[in-house]
């Protein structure tokens, strides 16, 4: 799939302010300083698409993005160690909630696991409610230039392997690096539908 054209569209602050449009969705998420706007940039390969910040938990709306005039990527708030009051991770945790389980438009959720660290048990409870809502998600691990092959397959291998008996059925697994653009076509062709 070839990105010919990407643009900001709106953040949300609610379910209801969501865009009214009948584009289909992919939406991104993960514990704060994930990765998530680095591997939004990489699919556009637009450098400042999505606002990166090494400040934690940056992304506190719903962010759509309009690719190929044709379909959107979803930037949910992360969950985690956000610099933010309780109260506002709250909000942030409800937004991206609703967001999950109530849009028709959702088609698939990345969730993103950094790599480089032993199953968190934040991310293993976010994946426990995910698999309970029904929609389809894929696991994308980032941050893979950071160590080395044989270290990412260990660390997923644990991961899967942890996670097995809270979901349903095993995910879809991919690998990135936004740094060495490793893993773009992969999560390119299963938005495209490729098997």
């Amino acid at each position: 799939m070839r990105i010919k054209s990407a643009e900001f569209v709106t953040s949300a602050r609610s379910l209801a302010e969501c865009p009214d449009w009948a584009y289909p969705e992919f939406a991104f998420i993960g514990r704060s300083n994930v990765g998530k706007s680095s591997l939004i940039n990489l699919l556009a390969k637009r450098d400042a698409l999505a606002k990166v910040s090494a400040t934690p938990g940056k992304t506190r709306l719903l962010n759509f993005f309009l690719m190929n005039q044709a379909w959107a990527l979803v930037d949910l708030p992360g969950y985690g160690f956000a610099k933010a009051a309780k109260s506002e991770k709250f909000d942030f945790n409800e937004r991206a909630g609703d967001y999950l389980e109530h849009r028709p438009n959702l088609r698939r959720v990345f969730v993103l696991i950094d790599s480089r660290h032993e199953p968190q048990r934040i991310d293993l409870d976010f994946l426990a409610w995910l698999g309970g809502t029904g929609v389809p998600f894929s696991l994308v691990f980032t941050k893979t230039d950071k160590q080395s092959p044989s270290k990412t397959r260990a660390n997923t291998a644990l991961f899967l392997e942890t996670l097995a008996p809270q979901v349903p059925a095993p995910p879809q697994v991919l690998a990135s690096s936004a740094k060495s653009g490793d893993g773009r076509l992969d999560i390119l062709r299963v938005i495209g539908g490729e098997p």
